[in-house]
């Protein structure tokens, strides 16, 4: 018993502790490895908000096309949520599609075009940079798919709200009921998922179909997408 204290006492005294210097050392390593990684965790989060905000985007496309393709049965031709007939935009300018006749369906195509070069412009695939913040004015209207008051970041004043021009058709109330009354909301602080529907036109042989374009405007640029049946 003697012999193994001896040498426990003789273990214990052989331990020596770490010196101030290799402290400091360790301390600015640590130091060193915490400054590399915020920037890294911070690119996994807009990472992941990026990916979350694409993936709540093609969930809205997708139940605007059943949507479509539920109306075309019941109602003959399709349309999308917010739209009061095929030939009535959501969003955009003022124009009026509804004249079937062959001078109509030609201004019809005009209007159309016209509408979705604002569109084009706002995701920069035409002129300029885009609309790349959210506090940018946009070249289009744009509405809101939940509402603005569905709460879910505020949409800015540069948007055209809730409803769509010219129609008793509220946008939001056709939206929700697509995701079982659940709401989604962009990540980013300052995103919101707006839409906008490119009229339809013509009859018959002639006819085209609305297109609609599904935004966060976040980053237009960055997260959109579109759906031409």
């Amino acid at each position: 018993m003697r012999q193994i204290l001896k040498t426990i006492i003789r273990n214990v005294k052989s331990i020596k502790g770490n010196s101030l210097a290799e402290f400091a050392t360790t301390t600015a390593l640590m130091a060193t490895l915490a400054a590399t990684a915020a920037p890294k965790l911070s690119e996994m989060s807009e990472g992941t908000k990026a990916e979350k905000s694409r993936n709540e985007i093609d969930k809205i496309i997708k139940q605007a096309g059943q949507f479509y393709q539920d109306t075309a049965d019941s109602e003959g031709r399709g349309r999308f949520p917010g739209q009061e007939k095929f030939n009535k935009q959501v969003g955009g300018g003022t124009y009026d599609n509804t004249d079937a006749t062959s001078d109509g369906t030609s201004n019809a195509v005009g209007y159309a075009k016209a509408h979705s070069n604002d569109i084009l412009d706002d995701l920069g695939l035409r002129n300029g940079d885009g609309w790349q913040q959210y506090d940018d004015t946009p070249d289009n209207n744009w509405c809101s798919v939940f509402g603005a008051s569905s709460g879910e970041r505020p949409i800015t004043s540069n948007h055209k709200g809730v409803t769509n021009d010219g129609g008793d058709v509220v946008g939001h109330e056709e939206w929700a009921p697509l995701f079982g009354d659940e709401k989604l909301e962009s990540q980013f602080q300052d995103g919101h998922y707006a839409y906008t529907v490119v009229a339809g036109g013509g009859s018959g042989n002639d006819v085209f179909p609305p297109v609609i374009y599904v935004v966060d405007v976040e980053n237009a640029v960055d997260f959109n997408s579109v759906l031409e049946p």
